[in-house]
Parts: structure tokens; sequence; C-alpha cells
């Protein structure tokens, strides 16, 4: 009687842990979880908090020079560099904890503190390069406000999972939408709209993997309008 009474407890177990599995499996899946597996992809050793590395990009445009920008990150010790040839013209920005410096039109070298108005334009590349190339793993940043419901959808012809990220008032109000590999998870698209206009913004195509400091960033971004697909130009980091 006993021994029956233990085999009737294991079967009921094993039937609660099935139907348990079957409701996860069915539970859709969220926005968090898409771009938690993202970083996993992106930034498998958690590199990205103690990111230090140097990086350079070549940027060509429709009917301009082209320009190379080279990019250092410390993130630990709060350094930013940004050192940009075009046209025989070399110009840099730096930021090195509280310190900012930068070379105005004529060249001369300016030095302020980083909180100053006169940093404010080399403030905005640090963030700008910081953001685009920490993603995905930016979007664990204070202020971002992740959508639960994620999207199967196709752009451009292909399928991608689709998460929309909005801001806290105080940190943006651009609305953006991150298309994620089905398979892998890896970010190939983004997308940013002024406000809920789907005909302002751009889309971002990205292609190809480079590996730097042991973060998977995009080798390759070109940029187009959302309202006509005008297409604005390509960066691409540049390996020896």
């Amino acid at each position: 009687m006993k021994k029956l009474l233990i085999t009737s407890i294991v079967y009921c177990l094993a039937f609660a842990k099935a139907d348990f599995a079957t409701a996860q499996s069915l539970r859709p899946v969220t926005g968090a979880e898409i771009i938690k597996k993202s970083i996993a992809f992106h930034d498998p050793n958690g590199n990205w908090s103690t990111f230090q590395g140097e990086f350079t990009l070549a940027l060509d445009m429709p009917e301009k020079a082209s320009r190379k920008s080279a990019i250092t990150l410390d993130i630990p010790n709060e350094y930013f560099n940004l050192t940009t040839e075009q046209e025989e013209t070399t110009s840099f920005r730096e930021i090195s904890s509280d310190t900012c410096k930068y070379t105005d039109e004529t060249g001369e070298v300016t030095t302020t503190t980083t909180n100053s108005k006169e940093c404010e334009r080399t403030r905005m590349y640090r963030d700008y390069y910081s953001y685009l190339y920490g993603l995905p793993m930016k979007l664990h940043d204070p202020g971002t406000q992740i959508d639960p419901m994620v999207k199967n959808v196709t752009f451009k012809g292909k399928k991608f999972i689709m998460v929309k990220i909005t801001y806290d008032e105080a940190v943006g109000s651009d609305v953006w939408q991150f298309y994620f590999n089905p398979s892998t998870y890896a970010l190939e698209v983004y997308q940013f709209f002024k406000g809920t206009d789907e005909t302002t913004g751009e889309y971002i195509l990205l292609d190809d993997i480079a590996l730097i400091e042991g973060i998977k960033m995009p080798k390759n971004r070109a940029w187009y309008y959302n309202k006509d697909d005008g297409y604005l130009g390509t960066d691409s980091i540049v390996q020896d």
C-alpha cells in the first residue's frame, strides 16, 4: 500500500512538472527577456561595464568627403576620446573625468570642465558613441522603458523579433524599435522616431560583427531616413 502511494505521488509530481513546463512554454516572452538574450549574444562575458578599448570608424556619405574617426572608451575611468580625420584636417574631443578638451574650427585647443556648456557637444559625442556601440547592453540604463510586449515582424523582407523602447522624460523623447534575429537574438536593425510620428527619424541596418574587447559590435551600419528610405551613409569598423 505504501509503495503504491509513493508511486502515485511520483506520477502526480511528474504530471505537475509537465503542466508547469507547458504553461511556461505558452507564456508570452517579454521585451526584457529578449534583450537579456541579446546581451548574452553580444556581451557573453559581461565585459561592457568594464570596457576599455579603441576602435576606428570609416564613414562614407553621398557627396561628402569620407571621414575616419578613432574612438577610445574607458568606462571605469570615465575617459572618452574622439580623434577625427577629414580632408587632411585632424580634430579631437576628449573627456577625462571632470576635464573636457576639444579643438575648435581654428585648431586651437580649449580646456574646460565636463559639465560646462562649452563641453556640451563633446558630451553629446561621448553619449552617442557609447550608446550605439554599447547596444543592447545600454538598454539596461536607468530611465529606459522596455515594452513588455514583443512583436514578430518582417522588416525589409526579413523576419525579426521587435522590441519597443521609450525613455523617461528626463532622458529623451525619441521612440526606438530594436529588431532581433529570432534564432541568435543578435541585434540587426534599430530605428527611432521623433515622438509618435513614424515618418520622422531614421533606421539603421547592421551587418557583420567586429569583436572589440570581447564585445560583438556591428561592423557596418547603414543609415536611412524613415520617410523615404533616403540613404544617409555607412560607417564601418576598420580592423587590420
